[in-house]
């Protein structure tokens, strides 16, 4: 094992190499489904999956709805675009319905921010913003992931 790197081990027996220093990446924290209909996609992971759909939430700036289906410490969510012209719709209208983006938690948003920042990677937020259940988010620019658009979420 490398000097800067600890072993994390986690209740479900899994083992994790860290860094030490810089961005703490905590899990997986939710993998965002875009969808034309929440009401129309939640059936497919409610009514044949067996999940059960926690909550439902607009974000206003974001122009999005989203629906959440938790699973152990992650979540699915789904994202229905609230405006013809919001990121969800111009995504589906695109690449059509699917898997959006993922998004991990972090220990601290700004930090992992800074730390994005001084490697030089592209970001789409400069700062963090406002995102479902009051969590903070930044998105990491698809081109920096090799097409993956990557959230990064802190949540209290």
């Amino acid at each position: 094992m490398w000097a800067e790197e600890k072993v994390c081990v986690h209740l479900c027996g899994s083992v994790v190499n860290r860094k030490e220093e810089g961005m703490m990446i905590k899990h997986i924290d939710h993998i965002g489904i875009a969808v034309k209909s929440i009401d129309e996609g939640k059936k497919f992971y409610a009514d044949i999956l067996g999940l059960k759909m926690q909550k439902t939430e607009v974000i206003e700036e974001q122009k999005v709805k989203t629906g959440f289906f938790p699973i152990t410490d992650s979540e699915l969510e789904l994202l229905e675009s609230t405006e013809p012209d919001g990121p969800v719709a111009k995504y589906i209208e695109s690449r059509g319905e699917g898997v959006q983006h993922i998004a991990f938690r972090v220990e601290n948003i700004e930090e992992a921010l800074r730390e994005l920042k001084e490697k030089g990677v592209r970001l789409i937020d400069q700062e963090p913003r406002k995102g479902a259940g009051g969590a903070k988010i930044v998105f990491i620019h698809p081109k920096e992931t090799h097409g993956v658009l990557v959230e990064l979420c802190e949540k209290e």
